[in-house]
């Protein structure tokens, strides 16, 4: 029964365009209208017909923790009878720089804003300024947010509602950023030939997230960072998705990679909004007021989400957790997979950690043109199979799951039970 759901979203579409405020969970790629969400916890959400699910979508990656965790909800607490807003400095935002610091290896200073896309658009303005440079190379399928330099061959909405760039955003803007394939190293060293001093930075998901999950071949990475040394380039990591899911330090740590600046988001947060970028002390000191190079924001470093942020970081410090992670992720992929294969369905898994992507095709994804071939046809189908039976999942086949320290064995168990059912239903 969706009674409350469905009559919100008819209100929803006449007030608000599509009836949603990100495109992405509209609905529309799976065949279904969006579910209004009421109250969450553990790893578990209620729509507003009461009716229970299992999460695999944990507000797109923040909640680690799952929902509700004890020590982030008392730190809110203690905290929203203070304030919620200062405009001016506070502690909590130097413990929240130390602490990313410490865990992150290559960040030597780092800057709060309030979203991702904040993070991505305001590394790409220092990189450009520092370097004296204008144009951009990011990667066909990787999604850096919505500033207008990097909507060009994006992922996730992008990619689940098939639009090929966007308009609003002028030519003459669009012409400085250069979109490769993906894990192609060799088409980034003849982009380079050809633009030999112009190219200001390489940013790139280390591990991409917004094609559905796409692992980065390591050598890639390693000549990515070769090259844009030679070069005078800088390379971004936008770690949005990646930090402090795939280990503590993120991606840079698992792959043994030192980028020049790193944009992170949504676990620093404690699933409230927030971004923030960092890297070497020589470039991040280019920003105002210690430099020239601007970026403001009314809300950066808000009190709320930094105490959020700062108590989930704190637990993620114990290194035993990413243990735990990785065994409930290999359970629930790994069960995925077996479901698919009795079912007689052909299907890839990709997976790193806590985190995954069922892509239904036989063949290796390695890039967006393989991810492409993915049969979203099925993957709605299955979608709907697995809604029905209570287990939530992200309304786009080109999308990441991912899986929280709230999940039980009892739960991942019961997804891939209902798996089995929702691929004999395709």
């Amino acid at each position: 029964m969706r009674e409350k759901s469905d009559a919100l979203f008819k209100r929803a579409v006449q007030y608000i365009p599509g009836g949603v405020n990100s495109p992405v969970r509209a609905g529309k790629a799976v065949g279904v209208d969006p579910l209004f969400i009421s109250r969450a916890e553990g790893c578990y959400l209620w729509d507003a017909d009461g009716n229970r699910y299992i999460d695999y979508v944990c507000s797109w990656g923040p909640m680690i923790l799952g929902h509700g965790h004890p020590d982030v909800i008392k730190a809110l607490q203690e905290r929203i009878s203070l304030g919620t807003s200062y405009g001016a400095p506070t502690e909590l935002e130097v413990e929240m720089a130390e602490i990313i610091i410490d865990m992150v290896p290559s960040i030597e200073m780092v800057r709060m804003v309030n979203s991702g896309t904040e993070a991505t658009m305001s590394a790409i303005r220092l990189a450009r300024g520092f370097t004296g440079r204008d144009k951009i190379i990011k990667f066909d399928g990787c999604y850096h947010g919505h500033a207008d330099s990097l909507l060009v061959s994006a992922g996730s909405g992008i990619a689940t509602l098939g639009i090929p760039g966007s308009p609003g955003i002028p030519k003459d803007l669009a012409k400085h950023t250069i979109s490769l394939p993906y894990n192609n190293l060799s088409a980034t060293t003849e982009t380079f030939e050809k633009f030999e001093k112009n190219i200001a930075a390489v940013i790139v998901e280390p591990v991409a997230g917004n094609m559905g999950l796409v692992l980065s071949d390591r050598n890639f990475l390693l000549g990515l960072r070769k090259i844009t040394k030679e070069m005078g380039a800088l390379l971004i990591f936008d770690e949005v998705i990646t930090g402090f899911r795939v280990g503590p330090g993120g991606a840079q740590e698992f792959y043994g990679i030192m980028p020049d600046l790193t944009c992170l988001g949504k676990i620093i947060g404690g699933g409230l909004p927030v971004g923030a970028y960092g890297g070497r002390r020589d470039i991040m000191e280019r920003m105002a007021p210690s430099g020239d190079i601007y970026q403001a924001g009314t809300l950066s470093g808000n009190p709320l989400a930094m105490a959020a942020g700062l108590a989930t970081l704190k637990i993620l410090k114990n290194r035993e957790i990413y243990n735990n992670l990785e065994e409930k992720g290999r359970a629930l992929f790994s069960g995925l997979e077996i479901a698919a294969r009795s079912a007689g369905q052909d299907i890839t898994v990709n997976r790193i950690g806590s985190m995954g992507t069922i892509f239904f095709t036989k063949d290796p994804v390695k890039d967006y043109e393989s991810a492409k071939k993915s049969d979203t046809i099925k993957y709605a189908k299955f979608y709907r199979a697995m809604l029905q039976n209570g287990i939530y999942l992200a309304p786009s086949a080109f999308e990441t799951a991912f899986v929280s320290i709230a999940h039980d064995k009892e739960g991942i168990q019961k997804t891939v039970e209902c798996a089995v059912e929702g691929m004999k239903v395709i």
